[in-house]
């Protein structure tokens, strides 16, 4: 068990760095700030709460004001993901006003609990914190615990038997990438509904004296730690897999790029006049873009150079190999001859398409090696 909630820690701090990056690179995004709140009210209330079911002080808040801190964060992350299915869902005015009626039950719900932990007597607030279930005490006090934990639990399982719902719904027509995401998302929720279903009935149960029976208790909790990871790679997903393809990109057009390095030097010795010249940015230096903007001037120079060449390479014997005519061309234009002949094709792809263009000129350039 310990275990499992050490996991579920590293995953949570360890996806807050990942959407706080892709954050600050589009932070006008509404879906990405939704996943941001959900990502973080989870990692935030992770030592809160480890602290509370210890009986620990935490930055010198009691074990009671940590386990309040941990359940707020835990619905902020929940309306969070809330706000990610809306704006998913519809278009953005629809979505805000949607969003606003989403947080007035949030704020309501956290005002509550508040005042419930206000409302435990000072002996029961460490004990309140780490064994609930288990308190006598007077009528206020155990009523203020039950109200706190049965209010706490009750807003996630709103939350997460609504969103399930609207996982399953929004999945069908998604996008490729989307749809994966929300499926394992709507599988992490088909695991924490029963688990809060469970713990609301323990609260309520508890405070008039039938408790559940422990192995129920115990498989709530095996349900909830596997089903936050799920929730969390879930809505993760898409925009990892979005970034994956982008890198994996950006590495074929970086290996595109130095393998056409023959071809490109051959040419642009003899026409330099036609590289492709621009002023770059400051950001160059250090934007993945800037592989991409070189990956397509030289395939541009590549082309535009044997568009120049090829008259010269039209007067070469046809049997020889590509690389040996282009070699014998570029040789007579530097001896300063003079062709008449028209422009011919070389190097023609078999397929169309950028890419089948781009593999015929890889090729090209690999035979000049």
């Amino acid at each position: 068990m310990e275990y499992l909630k050490e996991t579920q820690g590293i995953v949570a701090f360890s996806a807050l760095a990942v959407v706080l990056y892709l954050l600050v690179r589009r932070p006008r995004d509404p879906r990405l700030r939704s996943v941001t709140a959900l990502v973080a009210g989870w990692a935030v209330g992770y030592p809160f709460g480890r602290a509370a079911s210890g009986g620990r002080w935490l930055l010198g808040l009691d074990p009671m004001v940590c386990q309040l801190i941990q359940h707020s964060m835990l619905q902020v992350g929940v309306y969070g993901l809330i706000c990610f299915f809306i704006f998913s869902a519809l278009d953005d005015a629809r979505a805000k006003r949607q969003a606003l009626l989403q947080l007035a039950p949030l704020l309501l719900c956290i005002s509550v609990m508040t005042w419930a932990v206000l409302a435990i007597p000072d002996e029961l607030r460490v004990a309140a914190a780490r064994v609930p279930n288990s308190l006598g005490g007077g009528p206020t006090g155990v009523l203020a615990i039950t109200v706190f934990y049965a209010l706490g639990n009750g807003y996630l399982l709103y939350g997460f038997a609504t969103m399930f719902v609207w996982a399953r719904r929004y999945a069908r027509g998604a996008e490729p990438r989307l749809r994966r995401g929300l499926l394992i998302t709507s599988t992490g929720l088909a695991l924490l509904v029963p688990a809060d279903a469970i713990f609301v009935s323990s609260n309520v149960s508890r405070y008039f004296g039938e408790p559940l029976p422990r192995w129920l208790l115990t498989t709530a909790v095996w349900f909830l730690l596997p089903g936050v990871l799920l929730c969390v790679v879930g809505v993760i997903y898409p925009i990892a897999a979005m970034r994956f393809a982008a890198t994996g990109l950006w590495l074929r057009h970086l290996r595109a790029y130095h393998r056409l390095a023959p071809l490109w030097t051959l040419l642009h010795q003899s026409f330099p006049e036609d590289a492709l010249h621009r002023v770059p940015s400051r950001r160059d230096a250090f934007s993945l873009r800037g592989v991409h903007r070189r990956y397509y001037r030289r395939v541009i120079e590549c082309r535009d150079g044997l568009v120049r060449i090829s008259p010269y390479v039209a007067e070469t014997p046809e049997e020889l190999p590509l690389s040996e005519r282009l070699r014998a061309g570029l040789q007579t234009r530097r001896s300063g001859a003079v062709t008449m002949r028209l422009p011919i094709a070389l190097a023609i792809p078999e397929d169309d398409g950028m890419d089948a263009d781009v593999r015929e000129l890889e090729r090209l350039a690999v035979s000049l090696r």
